[in-house]
């Protein structure tokens, strides 16, 4: 028999994002939530620049995980502020 991992836990997950408004958080569509991140991060790209950015990996990802990851800061953000624990 296989052990469960957490891929195939049957744990709760998020199905509606949620934000925070009048500090309270309340529900919003994917498309609010993204948009409101998207919008966090360009105007912290734009007051601070790439180096406000840092990515810290955990050894449990994957790969294929740590490969997105690492591509989406250096690209999308422009930093090479990454790092992991799987060096120590």
């Amino acid at each position: 028999m296989q052990r469960r991992t957490r891929y195939s836990d049957p744990l709760p997950r998020l199905e509606t994002p949620l934000v925070r408004q009048n500090g309270e958080l309340r529900p919003a569509s994917w498309d609010d939530a993204l948009g409101l991140v998207t919008a966090k991060f360009k105007a912290t790209l734009k007051t601070h620049g790439p180096d406000a950015f840092g990515l810290f990996s955990c050894s449990k990802s994957t790969n294929e995980m740590n490969y997105a990851a690492q591509k989406f800061m250096r690209t999308a953000i422009g930093s090479n502020n990454i790092d992991s624990c799987n060096r120590t």
